[in-house]
């Protein structure tokens, strides 16, 4: 079986983050970037996949930071086969409908079983990834995944729906799956270990092609403004009580 498994680096979110000059975007060159937590999870399930039923794990990016073989070398680290770079002139943070093309255009060479991918990414949270490289791919898609297995040419994949209730698909192979969480922890790989792997490790590059953006622009962008705060209130429930009431009062909350 043939997984494939799409990554993307995000921006470090305990970092400081800092707008660029031109107000239209976060100033990448003040960013670290770290492996998409979501992905973790998608290589995770794919390994365990891979062990369960056999089969290869190919993970693949697209290179918009110059940084990627960081974390494909942790990928390979935690258990994958294969890693693969698209490359090409692309600017740091480019857009979920770009990354979703390049990505597609380069996975449909690969001629997967199975495509899992992280539900969404943390640094823009719209899940728009994993649906679009299956459309795409002409592929069917399931997200908020928790739990694959794969027996006889078919996925039962676990979806999870709001409220904790959890639905059970059958589908066909191929296929693409937002996995929002695997069977376990995404398991750790120890620094020694993507090191030896860096060292070694061979990493194909596909060129990327011509892919359509997103169709709009950010136009400008402002961090937070503090618009008051909140005053704490001491004292027993009566006391507490008498000055919520004059502050109504005062608001000209009280009717009659």
């Amino acid at each position: 079986m043939n997984i494939v498994v799409p990554i993307k680096q995000i921006p470090n979110l305990t970092d400081e983050l800092e707008i660029n000059g031109d107000g239209t975007g976060l100033d990448h060159d003040a960013l670290q970037y770290v492996l998409n937590e979501f992905d973790e999870h998608a290589i995770e399930e794919a390994v365990l996949a891979k062990e369960a039923a056999g089969g290869t794990v190919t993970v693949i990016g697209v290179d918009t930071t110059g940084e990627l073989d960081g974390a494909l070398h942790t990928a390979l680290a935690k258990g994958a086969d294969k890693a693969a770079r698209i490359t090409g002139d692309f600017p740091r943070g480019t857009d979920s409908h770009t990354q979703a093309k390049l990505l597609a255009n380069a996975i449909r060479s690969l001629s997967p079983d199975l495509v899992l991918t992280g539900v969404q990414a943390a640094d823009d949270r719209d899940g728009q990834i994993g649906p679009m490289i299956a459309a795409h791919l002409g592929l069917p898609y399931v997200g908020v995944v928790t739990g694959v297995a794969v027996k006889d040419g078919k996925a039962i994949v676990h979806k999870e729906y709001a409220g904790g209730l959890m639905g059970e698909f059958e589908v066909s192979l191929p296929m693409v799956v937002g996995v929002q969480a695997a069977h376990q922890p995404p398991r750790y790989a120890p620094v020694s270990k993507v090191r030896q792997i860096a060292k070694t490790a061979k990493i194909d590059e596909i060129a990327g092609d011509e892919a359509a953006g997103a169709g709009s622009t950010v136009r400008r962008m402002f961090k937070p403004e503090a618009a008051g705060h909140a005053e704490m209130w001491e004292g027993g429930p009566e006391e507490v009580a008498e000055k919520i009431a004059a502050l109504i009062k005062e608001k000209g909350l009280l009717k009659g």
